[in-house]
């Protein structure tokens, strides 16, 4: 573990599990949270002999919490400086929700030119795009997305108790066996990083396009997505994101979540195993 100081000089936390000279994988965490998330994924990978690397966000979990910067842009930037400082090569890199952004924008615009990129996965990803549009019907409307802020404004530690126990995880729904330590653990990952990041974060979430990094993206990507999922919509996102991809197979899991690489780790890591090794 250790930091990585960014071009504009953003120190950066990283985990570095496992032997130097594998393969490695990059994970990146989703919104608001830490590379923590990605626990059960680390310890699977780093079990099978593969090196595997995750960092905290700008403003999320243990990096610096700066003002500004909080945007796609700086995020696959940011993931850059982490790849190079590690001098990361052939990796294969997985992203959850605003993480799957953030690798759509590193392969297109960092990874793949740099050489750096094995293989893909947008896991429960936000690209192309979760805003509603006239050309994008199937978003969510920014009302959604004004109320997050609001609710982050006025009462952040309840918010970020309300979004685990309910929809992230589908433990909002009917016959749902709810996990008390999940709900706790995305509390404190959240609780972690700076409101300021998480605030903004939501526009770099909710609004940016990523149309033309799908396309710019030619290495296998593996897109995988609950059927279940009330966070980012499925028809929004992983239907459309494949569309776009030169090299893109979709992966659907009929009533799971958001949540699921955490809820449904097994079903999840295996599935990746195989997209890794294949």
């Amino acid at each position: 573990m250790g930091y990585v100081t960014t071009d504009d000089d953003v120190q950066i936390f990283y985990k570095d599990w496992g032997p130097k000279d594998a393969q490695p994988i990059v994970f990146h965490h989703g919104w608001p949270l830490s590379s923590d998330d990605w626990d059960a994924q680390m310890l699977f990978f780093v079990a099978r002999g593969y090196r595997v690397v995750a960092h905290d966000r700008r403003g999320h979990g243990r990096s610096q919490q700066v003002a500004d910067g909080h945007d796609i842009d700086h995020y696959a930037a940011d993931a850059f400086a982490v790849a190079r400082a590690l001098d990361l090569r052939n990796a294969v890199h997985i992203g959850h929700s605003t993480g799957g952004g953030e690798v759509a924008r590193y392969v297109a615009r960092h990874g793949e030119p740099a050489g750096r990129v094995a293989k893909a996965v947008l896991v429960a990803a936000i690209p192309p795009l979760m805003l509603k549009t006239s050309d994008n019907p199937e978003g969510t409307p920014i009302e959604v997305f004004d109320n997050f802020r609001a609710a982050l404004a006025a009462n952040r530690a309840q918010f970020f108790r309300d979004v685990p126990s309910g929809p992230f995880y589908g433990f909002n729904r009917a016959g749902a066996t709810v996990h008390e330590g999940v709900i706790q653990n995305w509390w404190r990952q959240g609780m972690m990083g700076s409101a300021k990041a998480h605030y903004d974060g939501v526009k770099a979430f909710s609004e940016t396009d990523q149309t033309d990094d799908l396309r710019s993206i030619s290495v296998p990507t593996l897109v995988m997505h609950g059927e279940d999922d009330q966070v980012v919509p499925i028809a929004a996102s992983a239907l459309k994101a494949v569309r776009l991809l030169a090299n893109g197979q979709l992966k659907t899991y009929p009533g799971l979540s958001h949540g699921m690489l955490t809820v449904n780790a097994d079903i999840l890591n295996a599935d990746l195993l195989d997209f890794v090794t294949g």
